[in-house]
């Protein structure tokens, strides 16, 4: 069963030398995958709620930290996190790097001055597309530090996550690196939260007639043929802080077996995301729901983390020639 599968394999467990920094790290999805896959890691995050699920919940320990260009951080082999991504969300206004919330420069930073064997960083896949020319900055950026830079548009759904979930993974190494390879079979929600939608009793996330109304509106104005329920026969569509949190026309929900419609609960959506059922989430139900939305999900983080193990192990092989095009390190606020 997937419930025993993640709840399972997702511990943290201590079996390499190599440690692991996690910047922006959030609730810990990135790192309890890395855990899993044995490496012992640091966290750092503003958000005290989710830096205190992060401490409850894995073996590591995570700082309340605001981070910057020039922050001392502890040794570390391997460097990865999720620099905040709304500069370059659809629904963050795209601001790019005019935005104060772009991380990169942060990210960018720790890894010059700690020059890990590996890094990874994810990101939303719109930095692939509308903002590809910003991508290439910080590639060549880090390509200059004598990293190979690769990156690659990952959907959750073919690796076991039951959910469309499309993110960038940028790996960062020098020797080889392989992407895990992605599952013909799609978990299915009824397979991560089959046994909970008709026990949950929870009447104030049941569906109001005006609201049923509103959502019927919005659906058909937009010309959705069908419902933007959860099926129990697919994965789930894309779970965000806005349609966990939000009271929106976009909400994620179930119908139950008496035809009414339910918004989910923290569990449901955790193990959507591929949160072990052991896995608990400090804070309000609003900043849960917001830690489990801007997660990276740890089934993917796990396998990511196989590779990086491979690669981490791998002796260094020389690049006998890279021609970069210089650019100004001022760009990310390093100065000269």
């Amino acid at each position: 069963m997937y419930t025993d599968y993640i709840n399972n394999i997702l511990r943290p467990r201590a079996t390499e030398r190599a440690k692991v920094l996690d910047l922006f790290a959030g609730c810990g999805g990135l790192s309890l995958g890395f855990e899993a896959a044995g490496f012992e890691t640091v966290g750092y995050e503003c958000d005290e709620y989710a830096a205190a699920t992060y401490n409850n919940n894995l073996a590591g320990c995570c700082h309340i930290q605001r981070l910057e260009v020039g922050f001392a951080y502890p040794r570390a082999d391997i460097v990865i996190g999720g620099p905040p991504c709304q500069p370059f969300s659809v629904f963050g206004n795209q601001r790019g790097m005019a935005d104060a919330r772009d991380g990169f420069p942060i990210f960018i930073d720790a890894v010059r001055r700690l020059m890990p064997k590996v890094f990874v960083f994810e990101n939303v896949r719109n930095l692939a597309y509308s903002h590809k020319w910003y991508l290439d900055l910080i590639v060549d950026e880090l390509a200059k530090l004598g990293y190979i830079v690769e990156h690659k548009c990952m959907n959750a759904v073919n690796y076991g996550v039951p959910q469309n979930r499309e993110r960038l993974i940028t790996v960062g190494h020098k020797s080889t690196f392989r992407y895990p390879a992605t599952q013909t079979r799609k978990t299915t929600v009824g397979e991560a939260i089959g046994d909970l939608i008709d026990t949950v009793e929870d009447e104030s996330k049941i569906l109001t007639k005006r609201q049923d109304e509103y959502i019927a509106a919005y659906e058909k104005k937009s010309a959705c043929i069908n419902p933007r329920d959860l099926y129990t026969d697919r994965p789930a569509r894309t779970l965000t802080c806005r349609n966990l949190a939000g009271c929106t026309s976009d909400m994620q929900r179930v119908r139950l077996k008496d035809g009414r419609r339910r918004r989910l609960v923290v569990r449901e959506a955790a193990r959507l995301q591929s949160f072990p059922d052991w896995f608990e989430f400090e804070g309000p139900e609003t900043k849960q729901f917001y830690q489990i939305g801007n997660a990276v999900p740890p089934l993917m983080a796990y396998q990511i983390a196989l590779e990086v193990k491979k690669t981490y192990m791998l002796p260094e092989k020389r690049k006998e020639e890279i021609i970069l095009k210089r650019i100004p390190a001022t760009l990310f606020g390093y100065g000269n």
